[in-house]
């Protein structure tokens, strides 16, 4: 099956890109748990992420939502616009905020995930980094796997 999107191309070096900038996440990528929490990120998503430190945070479904840090912190100023007043709006922040690590990735592609957001996606030795277009996110492959039964189009 081929989406095609307005505004979308390859560039010369096949970096996908959007309106003239380089900001799609894309693939699917299979990564192995080197201790203490710590994975590579992959070549192609390290590429679109601006300097060595990225957003992540709790994702829908038990995933993890990393973002490039200079997105993450325009997306921040919007996040913080509805009212502190209306509990829901409240109840999101916490769940964003609270959780949320800029992590910093070293000269190898490798970062540690803290302890807290590794047993939230419930990620143990496998993982699966996914491009998501504006940002990706980490699962724990048996559950991206499961996902992926489950949301099959018959």
């Amino acid at each position: 099956m081929t989406y095609f999107l307005s505004g979308l191309s390859l560039d010369n070096g096949n970096k996908m890109v959007f309106n003239g900038s380089y900001m799609v996440f894309f693939g699917e990528y299979q990564v192995n748990l080197s201790g203490s929490g710590r994975f590579v990120l992959p070549k192609r998503i390290r590429e679109l992420i601006k300097g060595n430190t990225f957003i992540l945070t709790k994702g829908f479904d038990n995933s993890l939502a990393g973002y490039d840090r200079e997105d993450w912190e325009k997306r921040a100023a919007d996040l913080l616009n509805p009212s502190l007043l209306q509990p829901s709006d409240l109840k999101e922040r916490r769940g964003i905020f609270s959780a949320l690590s800029y992590l910093e990735i070293d000269e190898q592609g490798r970062f540690v995930i803290p302890k807290n957001l590794l047993g939230f996606a419930d990620i143990k030795d496998e993982a699966v980094i996914i491009g998501v277009g504006d940002h990706f996110e980490i699962w724990d492959s048996e559950k991206w796997k499961e996902y992926n039964k489950k949301s099959k189009i018959k």
